[in-house]
Formats: structure tokens, C-alpha cells, sequence
């Protein structure tokens, strides 16, 4: 039985990234296992987690709520891709990558948040 998030194209979206930064992060030298590493991996899942738990709440508000929290996990993962780029754990053309990965997930977060305030 498919649950109401999985049909959510924010959810689907936030777990594309984060299997994406997953996968990138495996590259990440060692020494920031418990650093950026783990904040991003953290932040990332944030975002689908907090999507799919907000979608099973009884009420609207608390669905909001649970958006709004996945949108900041999604400022998060944006800061620290830019953070990983500075420090060159990121090309340039990677990050370009992901930056549009980050926007589209905005947009539909915001598109989300737009449907739960005029229902």
C-alpha cells in the first residue's frame, strides 16, 4: 500500500538528492566523517523525512509545520554544498549540479507549502 508521501514530488525529489549525496560524500576525505560529512548526510535525510512524517499528521498545521522544517534542512544542505565547495571537497561543476538539484526541491517545497495555505 503506498503511503501519501511517496506520490509527493517534493519527497521523491529530496530522496533523489540525498541517494546523490550519498553518493558524493563517499569521496569526502575521511577526516570529515564526523564533520561535514555526517551534517550533510543529517541535513539531507531531514528533508524527505520531515516531508513524509509532516504528510502522515492529522492536521493541516501540522503538515506545514513538518514542511517548513524540511525546507530549512534544505537551506542547511545548500550551506554546507557551499561550505564543501569552498574547501574544494566539490569541483565547480559538481556543485552547479546539486545547486539545481537544491533549487528544484525549493520550488517544490514552496509549491507544497502554497497548496497547504490555500486548502
Amino acid at each position: 500500500m503506498a503511503k501519501m508521501y511517496e506520490n509527493l514530488d517534493a519527497w521523491k525529489e529530496a530522496t533523489d538528492l540525498a541517494v546523490r549525496i550519498y553518493e558524493i560524500t563517499k569521496n569526502y576525505p575521511k577526516e570529515e566523517i564526523f564533520g561535514i560529512t555526517s551534517q550533510l548526510r543529517k541535513a539531507v535525510i531531514s528533508i524527505s523525512s520531515n516531508l513524509a512524517e509532516g504528510a502522515a499528521r492529522k492536521t493541516k498545521k501540522d503538515f506545514k509545520q513538518f514542511v517548513h522544517i524540511a525546507s530549512g534542512s534544505l537551506n542547511e544542505v545548500e550551506s554546507l554544498l557551499h561550505i564543501s565547495s569552498r574547501l574544494n571537497l566539490i569541483n565547480a561543476d559538481l556543485h552547479k549540479e546539486l545547486k539545481e538539484h537544491v533549487d528544484r526541491e525549493g520550488r517544490l517545497i514552496g509549491g507544497l507549502l502554497k497548496y497547504l495555505n490555500d486548502k
